[in-house]
């Protein structure tokens, strides 16, 4: 396989092309992976090989992608600075996944055996605990801003996560819990890795704060169409077991919305507050699948894609703009049910 085609599967399903079309940021990227596992290597074999796990597997990119596209909007090359940002905020990400297995006791994780799963709940903790420390230690060296936005935006995941645990099985849940949730599990570290990148590449504050609105809402929409796909999508496709957030009692949006119908919320109610088996996943997932909770999510994302084009209006670099525009947009339009 080319490298141009590695690194276009390595954004997974997500539609890659508007961010590589961007000029240097293919050839970022291609400079990234080699950093970013040098980052986690401490010497003792065994502990990089669990480290590089989950890198070796592949993944989206997304974050250290944003974060380069901000930083080289002026259409310079990314410099040393600007790439030991994005592993950064990668290395979050990647300790936010080792944690979420072992809290999900999740088996696969980018169609590979997961951390946990491989290694045991100890070794998955410790070692997504040591990718925190190295993310921690990089942004320490892109000096004290860099390293405190770093620190609240892991407050903010935590926080995040901890709503979302503390709704499990609820199906009184509201929608407005699960934005609360979703805007720290995941909008929070979307909007910082736009965020370090204009801090990284020097852009005015304007364009600093244009590019952190624009990432905060590429995250809910991220989320939401992480979460249809989570109802409609097989296990093949996701890389990880299908409706597993309804099995483990995580209520999302497509959910919540079809609760909404009282004829479907007869026959999905009774199938909720539990942890479901895989009969009773299947059913749960193919009600939620026929309801109005896939199509008012979508309309729920539209929302929030409507609110990232203003902000991304406000981006200096013209070709940047259109660019993340094109990428919100490319979430939606790519779902299989995003034409109905």
């Amino acid at each position: 396989m080319s490298r141009e085609g590695s690194l276009r599967l390595s954004f997974g399903a997500v539609n890659a092309g508007p961010l590589l079309s961007l000029p240097n940021l293919e050839e970022a990227l291609t400079r990234l992976e080699p950093l970013l596992r040098d980052s986690v290597r401490s010497g003792d074999p065994f502990l990089d090989e669990v480290t590089t796990h989950l890198i070796d597997a592949g993944g989206k990119r997304l974050r250290p992608g944003l974060a380069i596209a901000a930083a080289t909007s002026t259409g310079r090359p990314a410099t040393g600075d600007d790439l030991l940002g994005a592993v950064a905020v990668e290395l979050v990400h990647l300790a936010s996944l080792y944690h979420d297995d072992v809290m999900d006791e999740a088996t696969m994780r980018r169609s590979v055996e997961s951390v946990n799963a491989r290694w045991g709940n100890l070794v998955a903790i410790v070692a997504g605990d040591f990718l925190l420390a190295r993310s921690a230690e990089i942004a320490a060296g892109l000096g004290p801003e860099i390293a405190g936005l770093l620190a609240n935006t892991l407050g903010l995941l935590c926080r995040g996560q901890v709503a979302e645990v503390h709704g499990a099985f609820q199906v009184d849940r509201t929608a407005e819990d699960y934005y609360t949730a979703i805007a720290g599990k995941t909008a929070a570290l979307m909007a910082t890795s736009a965020r370090i990148g204009a801090i990284t590449g020097g852009l005015p504050r304007p364009g600093v704060e244009a590019l952190t609105t624009f990432g905060r809402c590429f995250g809910m929409v991220f989320q939401m169409r992480d979460d249809v796909l989570d109802v409609i999508g097989t296990d093949e496709e996701l890389g990880k077991p299908a409706g597993q957030d309804l099995a483990e009692g995580i209520y999302t949006l497509p959910v919540l919305l079809a609760l909404e119908d009282p004829a479907v919320a007869a026959e999905l109610r009774p199938l909720l507050g539990v942890p479901l088996d895989q009969p009773e996943r299947d059913k749960a997932k193919a009600i939620v699948a026929g309801s109005q909770g896939i199509e008012g999510t979508l309309a729920a994302g539209r929302r929030f894609v409507t609110e990232a084009e203003e902000a991304a209006a406000l981006i200096p670099d013209t070709l940047l703009a259109r660019t993340l525009v094109d990428l919100v947009n490319s979430l939606l339009d790519t779902l299989p049910v995003s034409q109905r």
